[in-house]
């Protein structure tokens, strides 16, 4: 699949606006065009995060799937886990159009989304409607652009899907919603935290992990208080980056100037620093997932290695198509066997010290 995907599919796709080839994805995967893979149950690669059992430690990210409408599509192409999203309680358009610009030369995608899905409401009808289904499926949520209380968006969030997510992920790191990137200050973490899970401990039935993603361009001061904040709060992990507005190092000459956040290979480096900075700030205890720049079975060990428990994709699947996910999870299994290794979790932290060592890029 990609093969065929590098030599017709991407082409076709890449002569379409990027909003459009998007779509049109979303509609091969929903139709069954999109063939899946065939599950690959290694033990070696089955990971136990937070209470759930994933058959394998590569998700897709957020951003793809953001109204809950393929995610079983999503999982039969090799995924362990996939995550719809960011939710908002009322939809919004998102940004004005063009809002996606692809860099090819550099496997990098800058975006100005902001948000744009189709709210709560509908997203609740579709997960529910696959509730008897297997498979790990977090919900990410995120609040209103013009929310007078955005912390109660959060909450919202919390309290519509309980019965249906897998996972929350709590979405403060997005550069494209103005302010929100303020919540990871440290009071504005500390209400956050507070109110969110105080939600969640007064829901009935099965405790669902919280998450919080944070973004790529914090400063080790940053670093040190959200470490302090998280230390006081029962979190069950974070998600290691969002995108980062940084263009050091693209080679592309178009649309680098665009605002928005960047994705893909560029933003490797710098999110597996951070991610090795923060499993030094908070211990080998909390569960973190590595995004940034994976595109294949050795990012995606590079990233385990650097701290990761699990990790997610996104990006380069839209430079190298739905076999992405199948071929990446078959590279790792090989790359256990040949190694002599019998369980991905004894390659987390191996390299902490090393990522960790190297500055922020600037």
């Amino acid at each position: 699949m990609s093969g065929l995907f590098r030599s017709i599919g991407r082409k076709v796709l890449f002569s379409l606006d990027p909003e459009d080839a998007h779509g049109l994805s979303i509609k091969a995967l929903k139709t069954g065009l999109v063939p899946g893979c065939a599950p690959h149950n290694d033990p070696a690669l089955r990971v136990t995060v937070a209470g759930l059992s994933f058959p394998n430690p590569l998700g897709m990210a957020a951003g793809y799937d953001k109204n809950a409408e393929v995610p079983d599509a999503l999982l039969n192409l090799g995924f362990g886990f996939t995550e719809v999203g960011t939710l908002t309680p009322l939809a919004q358009s998102g940004n004005p159009k063009p809002r996606i610009f692809r860099l090819v030369e550099d496997n990098a995608v800058i975006n100005r989304l902001g948000f744009n899905n189709e709210g709560h409401e509908t997203a609740f009808r579709r997960l529910s409607a696959r509730r008897s289904h297997a498979g790990i499926v977090g919900v990410n949520i995120g609040a209103n652009k013009d929310s007078t209380d955005r912390v109660a968006d959060y909450v919202a969030g919390i309290r519509k899907f309980y019965s249906l997510a897998s996972y929350f992920t709590v979405n403060i790191s997005s550069p494209n919603t103005p302010g929100l990137r303020d919540l990871q200050a440290r009071d504005g973490l500390k209400e956050l935290l507070g109110r969110v899970l105080e939600a969640r401990e007064v829901q009935s039935g099965v405790r669902r992990p919280v998450f919080l993603k944070i973004a790529p361009d914090l400063p080790e001061a940053s670093l040190d208080d959200i470490a302090a904040e998280i230390a006081l709060h029962p979190l069950d992990g974070l998600i290691i980056s969002n995108t980062t507005l940084s263009r050091t190092g693209l080679k592309s000459s178009r649309a680098t100037g665009e605002a928005g956040g960047l994705s893909g290979v560029p933003l490797f480096q710098r999110s597996t620093i951070l991610l090795a900075k923060m499993r030094q700030r908070v211990g080998a205890e909390l569960p973190l997932v590595g995004v940034g720049g994976i595109d294949s079975a050795a990012t995606a060990i590079t990233k385990i290695r650097a701290g990761a428990d699990l990790v997610q994709l996104y990006t380069s699947m839209i430079f190298q198509g739905p076999g992405l996910a199948g071929m990446v999870v078959k590279d790792m299994s090989a790359a256990m066997k040949r190694d002599g290794i019998s369980t991905i979790a004894a390659l987390r932290d191996c390299d902490v010290a090393y990522w960790a060592g190297k500055a922020i890029p600037t």
